[in-house]
């Protein structure tokens, strides 16, 4: 496995929208691995390929230690609720801003086998999904954000956690 260079939000890559998978191969595997070794090392709960400089639909989350969450060609079918929260990005460092997400949320998807499956999740699961899938389609967090908070916010709010 090997650490890839996150793609940061000067880089126009971040705004295209990726292409489905059409096959899983060597290449997509390798990926894969890849793209979690790079997430666990960033400290990030998800990373979408784009974000690693690679314009394919796949995702990665871990909200969860040990519990890693392959997505390939994901899609949003189903969302409910509504959750307003702290949302940040590995390629927008340093920055931090408010969302509202659905508090709910199932995912269409194949795995590493080819195999398509869904997955529910809440909180920050359905949080997590929201955010990559975005990326795939060149939506970062900051366009919907109800308002970003300043570094001095984010240090109290830091605060307010230890």
């Amino acid at each position: 496995m090997a650490l890839l260079k996150i793609v940061t939000e000067e880089n126009p890559l971040l705004r295209k929208k990726s292409k489905p998978v059409t096959e899983i191969n060597e290449r997509i595997l390798t990926l894969l691995d890849d793209m979690a070794e790079t997430m666990r090392k960033a400290d990030g709960v998800g990373l979408a390929a784009v974000q690693v400089g690679v314009l394919r639909r796949i995702v990665v989350i871990e909200t969860e230690p040990g519990q890693l969450i392959e997505l390939i060609n994901p899609r949003i079918i189903e969302s409910s609720g509504k959750q307003r929260s702290q949302e940040g990005c590995l390629s927008l460092p340093g920055k931090c801003g408010i969302t509202e997400r659905p508090k709910n949320v199932t995912v269409e998807a194949m795995d590493r086998h080819g195999q398509i499956f869904t997955i529910s999740g809440s909180d920050l699961l359905a949080k997590a999904f929201c955010h990559e899938i975005d990326h795939l389609d060149g939506i970062l967090y900051t366009d919907i954000a109800k308002r970003m908070l300043t570094r001095e916010e984010m240090a109290a709010e830091a605060d307010e956690e230890d």
